[in-house]
């Protein structure tokens, strides 16, 4: 499913239906290594603009390989008990977030960062920052895991 997505502030969010984050997941660690905010809700995603962003949500029978092209790779678990995801941004009203469907269950959801030229949508070129798509994969997982940096891209963002 490819998607564009309102990142304001800097974010947006792919979790259950029937849940809310939170904000804990953004610590240090997060914000300077893993550049997700990783919650038992869902997944906050770090963005290079407050903009609109591209983004693909894919859902897998196992972990996929890794892209060369991605420039930072993470991976966290995300659980959907009501197997109904949501992906939003912050100032997205509820008329505005999407929706799709999932069996319930526990998820390992990888977040790669993959450069990319600017959306097929308005976007604004006011606003500083790369363009990158944001790939999310997601696949069924028995266990959970941590947080985990498969590829580590640059830690600091221009702007």
């Amino acid at each position: 499913m490819h998607l564009v997505v309102h990142a304001d502030q800097r974010q947006f969010t792919i979790r259950d239906s029937g849940l809310r984050l939170t904000g804990s997941g953004w610590t240090s660690e997060a914000v300077e290594s893993h550049r997700i905010g990783a919650e038992p809700a869902g997944i906050a995603i770090a963005t290079a603009r407050s903009d609109l962003v591209e983004s693909s949500v894919t859902l897998a029978p196992s972990a996929p390989a890794l892209s060369p092209a991605a420039e930072h790779v993470v991976e966290a678990d995300l659980p959907v008990p009501s197997g109904r995801l949501v992906i939003s941004g912050p100032a997205d009203y509820p008329s505005q977030e999407k929706y799709f469907s999932v069996l319930p269950g526990l998820y390992r959801a990888r977040v790669s960062y993959v450069p990319a030229g600017p959306p097929s949508v308005d976007w604004n070129d006011h606003e500083y920052g790369e363009h990158y798509r944001y790939v999310v994969e997601l696949w069924p997982v028995e266990e959970q895991s941590d947080v985990e940096v498969l590829r580590q891209g640059a830690t600091v963002w221009d702007g």
